[in-house]
């Protein structure tokens, strides 16, 4: 992401972002000079959606460049071919790269189905980076190897020559083996994975709606993280941290942290056995309760 904003911006120039969005894409922005342009996306029925109109009325000649977030993190949404082509159309428009970050691609829950950003038309391809790693579906982020595929012949030289300026483009064998150990043969691993996760996204449903109302879960069609709703408890970002850090002993990452529009929520990591998930949560429900 950081050799994606150096390659196709000059300092000064505005990078978009959809908060609440992953929190490294704002510092990926700011350390190379470049503006952070907020398009906040819009929470509505615990789902989130684009707001079209707002984006257009903050592009102007210096905008270069959208960050996707496909699937969301940390909202979990997969967005769907219409949201998709109108984002497009409005960036082809504008003549805007976009650097779609799929890396939670590989885990999308039943009844949802990922489109690749890229896929949608050849102009979409052209004018798109696209960013998957084997990490977060396998397990391996400590390996440090990723995949950007980038169908232009102009933009893919100019990512590889900041690649090599930053020392970055020659990855381990070790990991390059992992690599194609998991994508050759973690099939029926993955598969297995996806359920497990996915009855935890249910256990943390059922138990918030059922035992601790005040809270709601945004729905993941993807992604092995929850986002939870907090702002009903009516305390500030400092508050919440406190309250669910020093009172429930829960190490959660605090919306805040997400930009604008992530305040007052909370994202708890549901890549860990259910038995954790199931304390997690009977610990929320008791601090909860002593408000």
């Amino acid at each position: 992401m950081y050799c994606s904003v150096r390659a196709f911006t000059h300092p000064g120039d505005k990078v978009i972002l959809q908060s609440p969005v992953y929190y490294p894409f704002f510092e990926a922005i700011k350390n190379v000079g470049c503006q952070v342009v907020n398009n906040p996306l819009k929470l509505d029925n615990d789902r989130y959606s684009m707001d079209f109109e707002d984006l257009e009325s903050k592009i102007d000649s210096r905008v270069k460049m959208f960050i996707l977030c496909h699937p969301h993190n940390p909202g979990g949404i997969v967005w769907d071919k219409e949201e998709l082509t109108k984002l497009g159309e409005i960036c082809i428009k504008n003549d805007i790269i976009v650097i779609s970050d799929e890396i939670h691609s590989d885990l999308v829950l039943s009844g949802s189905k990922h489109i690749p950003f890229a896929a949608i038309s050849e102009d979409f391809a052209m004018s798109t980076i696209t960013c998957i790693a084997p990490s977060k579906t396998f397990n391996i982020a400590g390996l440090q190897v990723s995949n950007v595929i980038i169908a232009n012949p102009k933009l893919q030289k100019e990512f590889k020559i900041t690649l090599e300026n930053n020392a970055v483009s020659e990855p381990n064998i070790f990991a390059l083996t992992a690599l194609e150990a998991a994508y050759n043969h973690g099939d029926e691993w993955l598969d297995s994975l996806i359920k497990y996760i996915e009855e935890n996204h249910k256990l943390v449903e059922y138990f918030i709606e059922v035992n601790i109302p005040r809270l709601k879960v945004v729905k993941a069609q993807a992604t092995y993280l929850a986002w939870i709703d907090c702002r009903e408890l009516g305390m500030d970002a400092v508050t919440l941290q406190a309250f669910t850090e020093k009172e429930a002993k829960l190490a959660l990452t605090q919306g805040y942290v997400f930009g604008e529009g992530g305040e007052g929520f909370v994202r708890i990591n549901l890549g860990c056995p259910r038995s954790l998930v199931q304390e997690a949560l009977q610990r929320l429900k008791r601090t909860v309760d002593t408000l």
